[in-house]
């Protein structure tokens, strides 16, 4: 989900969408330049590398950042969630595929449009050998609705009015208004189940580097290394046989340093990372071992954080996109690795839709090509010209710049005047998080993914007084329709309404899209057999991992 707790912690997709920024940004600022272009980067989506041919002792892993929690109530980054992605596991499982499927909940259904009932796996052990009980879940699951806590995904939990032990092994979370989005929700971070001991002796300890987790998954932890390194090993007691680990141990290692990583994946000395920072691409694919690129969930756009100004004006906005070459970006932000987008989602996350809602989604709606002259018309008929706005940006790398000033040269281009305001990036977060950061700032950039398969989720936060509806964009039919749509347990259905919503966001751009780009990873020789997919952020992907 990608509702920001209102009123409490930093928004959670806040600080993801830095993470997200700062896993390219600052690798393509730290990356050594580039040899000269010898074409177009050469790219194709792959859905599962070679399988290994044995098992592994082990295995580095390079990670940007050192996390910054592995307490799932805030394991909302990159950084934290490609950890504890293997080492906790959720009530459902998101596959590589953008599917959901059975986790620790062998089954779950939604007798009535407000209760979700969840059964419970028999046979699963926590890390130290204790069974996994239904209270287990109840303990976990209500730590989101507790104030002491604070949640960064309180926003999933927010229609929750009980969540109850029902059975020997049954869970029933009941929500004051119809909310499918909930349960989609339980197959990311926000359905995490720990042992409810566990959570109870480590107290303020638990998830730091001094409390460590219990939980289920095909690691356990081991060893947090704070500011070097964290190593999870093997779990011999793993309940599911087809992704019982290949690897004995797996040691992640923080390197904030880009051009540090990328030499270490060229050199073998680490033997994968994700998320590799697009200067880097040629060199990786000219290195031993193997760049991939996979299924993304994330659309790169333009927060409109103010409609009191030009951006006010519909006519302003589509003359501002239109006047974006955003091609020209693809291409300098992300080595030409990505495609424009008209829409806010990706087609990833509409496995459930059918042809028609598909096509209305993706087909039937507004196109918005480059086009200079088109744009200056609108804002002559919008008699904006001199029109102020003002576009944050933040040291965070080459990116983050590039569609900052692309955003100004395109507003000036049509007649308006842009100013870029340069906040640290701290402040940049805050801009997710907190309303008078956002005072006297019109756009700002965001890399927004989706964890949950379904487009709903995107366009639920555009509701209006939603906490991520940063502009207050407001439309009464597009409220009527997510609402609506929130309620139909019925997928096909509920694609269909959400098609009408994208058609309506498309039209209306309360944010501006740019494009999406492919998820990345490096494989080194060693090792193989993981999905380059973004679900790794909650699906056990280091468990597939074996020898080349």
């Amino acid at each position: 989900m990608n509702r920001p707790t209102a009123l409490r912690p930093p928004a959670r997709r806040s600080l993801a969408i830095i993470a997200g920024l700062a896993a390219s940004a600052l690798a393509v600022s730290a990356c050594a330049p580039a040899e000269p272009a010898a074409g177009p980067i050469e790219w194709e989506l792959t859905e599962q590398t070679t399988a290994p041919s044995g098992d592994i002792d082990s295995f580095t892993w390079a990670s940007y950042a050192e996390p910054y929690s592995l307490d799932y109530a805030y394991a909302f980054d990159y950084a934290d969630n490609q950890v504890l992605a293997n080492v906790c596991e959720s009530l459902l499982r998101l596959n590589p595929d953008y599917t959901l499927s059975p986790g620790l909940a062998e089954s779950w259904e939604t007798p009535t449009p407000t209760t979700s009932v969840f059964t419970i796996r028999e046979g699963v052990a926590f890390h130290d050998g204790t069974p996994l009980t239904a209270a287990d879940v109840v303990a976990s699951l209500s730590r989101h609705l507790d104030p002491a806590v604070g949640s960064f995904w309180y926003s999933v939990y927010q229609n929750v009015v009980s969540i109850e032990q029902t059975g020997d092994r049954e869970v029933t979370v009941t929500t004051a208004v119809p909310d499918v989005q909930f349960s989609l929700a339980m197959g990311g971070a926000a359905g995490v189940v720990e042992s409810a001991a566990t959570l109870a002796a480590t107290g303020a300890d638990y998830g730091n580097s001094t409390g460590g987790v219990n939980c289920t998954g095909p690691f356990e932890f081991a060893d947090w290394k704070s500011g070097e390194s964290i190593t999870l090993t093997r779990f011999d007691g793993y309940w599911d046989p087809e992704l019982t680990a290949r690897a004995g141990a797996v040691e992640f290692v923080f390197m904030t340093d880009a051009n540090a990583r990328v030499n270490a994946l060229k050199s073998g000395d680490v033997d994968g990372s994700w998320m590799i920072p697009p200067a880097s691409y040629r060199q990786l694919q000219e290195s031993p071992g193997e760049l991939h690129f996979g299924l993304t969930s994330a659309v790169s756009s333009l927060v409109v954080s103010s409609l009191d100004g030009p951006l006010g004006d519909l006519r302003v906005r589509q003359a501002l996109l239109m006047a974006l070459d955003r091609q020209g970006i693809v291409d300098a932000a992300a080595e030409g690795v990505g495609a424009v987008s008209d829409v806010l989602t990706t087609e990833s996350v509409w496995g459930a839709a059918d042809d028609a809602a598909r096509a209305a989604a993706f087909e039937d709606i507004e196109e918005y090509p480059f086009d200079l002259e088109a744009a200056k018309a609108l804002i002559d008929e919008a008699g904006a010209a001199g029109g102020e706005i003002v576009i944050a940006t933040a040291p965070l790398g080459p990116d983050v710049t590039i569609i900052a000033q692309a955003t100004a040269a395109a507003a000036e281009s049509i007649g308006l005047t842009a100013t870029i305001e340069t906040v640290t990036p701290g402040a940049y977060t805050a801009l997710f998080s907190d309303p008078s950061a956002r005072e006297g700032i019109d756009l700002f950039y965001t890399n927004w993914y989706l964890s949950s398969p379904d487009p709903l989720e995107m366009y639920s936060v555009l509701r209006t007084g939603e906490f991520s509806n940063y502009g207050g964009w407001s439309d009464p039919e597009f409220d009527e329709i997510v609402t609506a749509a929130n309620g139909m347990a019925d997928a096909a259905q509920r694609a269909a309404a959400t098609a009408e919503a994208q058609r309506i966001a498309n039209e209306q751009l309360p944010w501006l899209p740019i494009y999406t780009a492919p998820m990345s990873v490096f494989v080194g020789e060693r090792i193989t057999g993981v999905a380059p997919s973004i679900a790794f952020l909650y699906y056990p992907w280091a468990a597939t991992i074996g020898a080349r």
